[in-house]
């Protein structure tokens, strides 16, 4: 039969183990899902590096940028969100088959912040294009492989400027 002095020790055994497993390996990276307000959709600007309006003709898709606000209730910065959403034509056919994730708008502070994305829509989808089931979701620690500091970026990852 086991002491009680035996059965602390093994309760401050396993105490220490968890301990010992969350300071090495860090907290676990919990999802963290947030709200999005006044989405819209609407032609990338002229001015935009991936408009491709000095093309005489048109390519095989068209830039379209993806706007709203993002809003964190947490007291701490959600990393790596991606934004979800439904891209419809102007039949309700979805324009970006099989696919909900449209982009990743990165680390969002606590409150509210202001988001902008690019979306390659193919040429010709019968417009208007509509918006619908827009969130995103991210998570409390890293789970990706940070960009470092001079690190070329895509023209669809850089920052887009609606004006």
């Amino acid at each position: 039969m086991r002491t009680r002095v035996g059965q602390l020790g093994s309760w401050f055994a396993a105490l220490s183990v968890v301990l010992a497993l969350l300071l090495g390996l860090g907290a676990p990276a919990w999802a963290a899902d947030l709200a999005v307000e006044s989405a819209q959709l609407q032609p990338c600007p002229s001015s935009d590096s991936a408009s491709q309006s000095g093309l005489s003709r048109p390519t095989g898709a068209g830039c379209w940028a993806l706007s709203g606000v993002v809003r964190n209730p947490g007291r701490q910065t959600v990393v790596d969100t991606d934004v979800f959403a439904l891209i419809l034509d102007a039949s309700g056919e979805p324009v970006l088959q099989n696919r909900s994730r449209v982009g990743s708008i990165g680390d969002v502070p606590p409150g509210e912040s202001d988001f902008a994305l690019r979306l390659a829509v193919p040429m010709g989808t019968p417009g208007p294009l509509l918006v619908r089931s827009v969130k995103a979701r991210g998570f409390t620690a890293p789970v990706r492989t940070r960009a470092a500091e001079g690190d070329e970026l895509l023209p669809l990852e850089q920052q887009l400027d609606l004006g």
